[in-house]
């Protein structure tokens, strides 16, 4: 388990984390969500024993990231945020480097090392120098460096900052099937990462804990949540489905006629509104029922307005 205790840390008068506590426990992906400034980066630092907090205390797997360091940072891979690496070395002398420096010889180590390698599919660049990768490229071996010693924690920052959408989509896949037998911490702004790959969810605005749930449990917090979205081939009478009941508001989209009837908290609406459209015969292309919106949700915490 980790566990954080009134986590804070100030840059002289800036408050950049503000008496944080939460805690992850084996098996979970936790998406760690925040505006640029929110803090995010600042606690991954504080988590893996690289600055010191000004206050409040971390621990990795029972071992204190400040009393204990080594033994706490043997226990996590991290990838921080830009993937920094030696750019004069190879991807394969840069990896080997660390594998020593996990205290991997000869045959354990070259195992290590292919292993990672074929994890995040890296064998065309193995002989390059890293300055010459692209951005994806560079990612892909910051993370193929945090696996490298299979630990039991595992810190991403911005896991797949710069990959295109098939990297992003087997860099995810990676991180559910490593999620299985470790803890998973990833600090993130794309909302969509957190549907795709997260189990649960923090929100941080301005150092502070906004929110923390299940992706589901967020969405379900979004004024969208249960609502009607509906495409027709003709306008529709907004005025008879504002009237529906569980409805409290009628808006249009961004499709051609295309409406979001939007349910009253704790209401379901579809009933109702699918009675409608058979009622009045309307010739109705798409209708789907929402789960609510992230990012509304997202914007709302972090502007103070759902607090």
């Amino acid at each position: 388990m980790i566990e954080i205790r009134n986590l804070t840390k100030r840059f002289a008068q800036h408050c950049a984390v503000d008496d944080l506590s939460f805690r992850v426990h084996p098996g979970e992906v936790l998406g760690f969500l925040g505006p640029n400034g929110a803090g995010k980066s600042t606690t991954m630092k504080m988590l893996t024993g690289f600055l010191a907090p000004t206050s409040g205390s971390a621990s990795i797997l029972g071992f204190d990231i400040q009393q204990d360091t080594r033994k706490a940072q043997r226990q996590i891979g991290y990838l921080p945020e830009g993937a920094p690496c030696y750019g004069d070395m190879s991807v394969r002398g840069f990896l080997e480097f660390i594998a020593e420096i996990r205290g991997y010889r000869g045959s354990e180590k070259q195992q290590r090392v292919a292993r990672a390698v074929a994890q995040v599919e890296l064998d065309k660049v193995l002989e390059q120098s890293i300055e010459t990768l692209s951005k994806g490229f560079k990612r892909r071996v910051g993370l193929a460096q945090a696996i490298l010693h299979d630990p039991r924690v595992l810190i991403l920052d911005e896991p797949t900052d710069g990959l295109d959408p098939n990297q992003k989509h087997q860099v995810r896949k990676l991180i559910q099937s490593l999620a299985q037998d470790k803890i998973v911490i990833i600090s993130t702004h794309i909302l969509e990462e957190v549907t795709a790959v997260c189990t649960r969810a923090l929100v941080i605005g301005q150092g502070k804990l906004l929110a923390d749930g299940t992706p589901l449990e967020l969405e379900s917090r979004s004024r969208y949540h249960q609502a009607v979205t509906l495409v027709a081939e003709e306008p529709l009478d907004q005025a008879a489905l504002a009237a529906l009941p569980g409805v409290v508001g009628v808006e249009e989209n961004a499709r051609e006629h295309g409406l979001s009837v939007l349910a009253k908290p704790g209401e379901v609406i579809f009933p109702q509104v699918n009675g409608l459209i058979a009622e009045r015969g309307w010739k109705v292309k798409e209708l789907n029922v929402e789960r609510g919106r992230l990012d509304e949700v997202f914007r709302s915490l972090t502007r103070g307005e759902m607090l």
